[in-house]
């Protein structure tokens, strides 16, 4: 299931909390997916908490609680890790992260917290609701077979990387405009992971992220943007990447672009991608005043390309960051006319 799927799926199930509908649920996807990213950007869009508990770092009594003396009775305190709406809000989500990876001794602990949302006199809050993620068997990491008693406790859903959701995450974080041009040039690296491969470093959506963070440490002078590349991506992608951007010095002049003074389209393909991301990336820094005239010039600019489908490519990206506006730009019409037989698109 594609990650904007997952999160219209969280985001439903969070409601559900607050009503007593919810159903406790466990995303699977291989490392780097970005599985733990969905679960706190559910929370951001309804402001909610997310409690992170990392049940392989677990011993049994670490969530059920220590035992003490209460005269003739035996009770147990209650963990502070575990949501209370007084500490920790009235509504919130419950992330058990790594559940795989957790001994059977601990997730035995957690059975009747994920069903019944109790344990002993403990009792979840109404309006949190419980997520849990795991790696896959034959992901090569540490992970468990899920007990069939637990497993019935949640519904399942596989997390598998998408381009266009990535693509859409990395433009709302100022994702370096030229990792989002490479990608778009190179999808089938968004995420290359083989288990049986022995590489530590391999390209996915999160190390595409810590490949953004080292093009801003190390520029291509330092002699060490290759290595910090390859120890995020992989030899390969590395490679590929370094290639890709330092091709990029034939970029034409974004801002003329922008500005609507006349700038022909690059003819290499992998120029063409460039300047379109970069293009978004140039009108979503723009103040709202300035972008309206930006977005018609980009907008005709897009008419140019001599692939059509780039110049689409180039216009959804654009409304993804204008929104609604640029329906109603002037050149929106023109463009939408030649390129009609070719997509439908949908206002709001």
């Amino acid at each position: 299931m594609r990650p904007s799927r997952v999160i219209a799926l969280l985001e439903r199930e969070f409601l559900a909390s607050q009503t007593g509908a919810h159903t406790p649920v466990m995303l699977w996807g291989p490392p780097g997916v970005g599985k733990s990213q969905l679960v706190l950007q559910t929370a951001e869009r309804h402001g909610a908490a997310v409690i992170d508990v990392r049940l392989a770092q677990m011993e049994p009594t670490d969530l059920r609680g220590i035992p003490f003396r209460d005269g003739r009775n035996v009770l147990w305190s209650v963990p502070a890790l575990l949501p209370d709406a007084e500490r920790h809000g009235a509504r919130g989500i419950l992330f058990l992260d790594e559940i795989t990876s957790a001994p059977p001794t601990v997730t035995a602990a957690a059975y009747q917290l994920i069903l019944d949302r109790r344990l002993g006199e403990y009792r979840v809050p109404d309006g949190w609701a419980i997520v849990a993620a795991g790696n896959r068997h034959g992901d090569r990491g540490l992970a468990y077979q899920m007990p069939a008693p637990l497993a019935n406790r949640f519904t399942h859903f596989d997390v598998e990387p998408d381009l266009e959701d990535w693509i859409a995450w990395a433009h709302e974080k100022r994702i370096d405009s030229r990792l989002i041009a490479f990608l778009r040039f190179r999808p089938d690296l968004l995420f290359d992971f083989d288990a049986a491969r022995a590489s530590h470093a391999f390209p996915s959506p999160r190390s595409w992220e810590f490949a953004h963070r080292a093009l801003g440490k190390f520029g291509p002078g330092t002699g060490l943007l290759a290595e910090a590349l390859k120890g995020c991506v992989g030899a390969a992608a590395a490679l590929a990447c370094m290639a890709f951007v330092e091709h990029l010095g034939a970029l034409p002049d974004i801002g003329a672009i922008a500005a609507g003074r006349e700038t022909g389209v690059p003819g290499p393909i992998d120029l063409q991608y460039a300047v379109a991301t970069a293009l978004v990336q140039h009108v979503a820094r723009l103040a709202a005043p300035e972008r309206a005239a930006a977005s018609g010039h980009v907008l005709r600019y897009a008419r140019g390309f001599p692939q059509r489908e780039l110049g689409v490519m180039l216009v959804v990206d654009l409304q993804r960051v204008v929104g609604e506006p640029l329906y109603a730009n002037p050149e929106f019409a023109h463009w939408a006319g030649e390129v009609s037989g070719m997509l439908s698109y949908e206002r709001g």
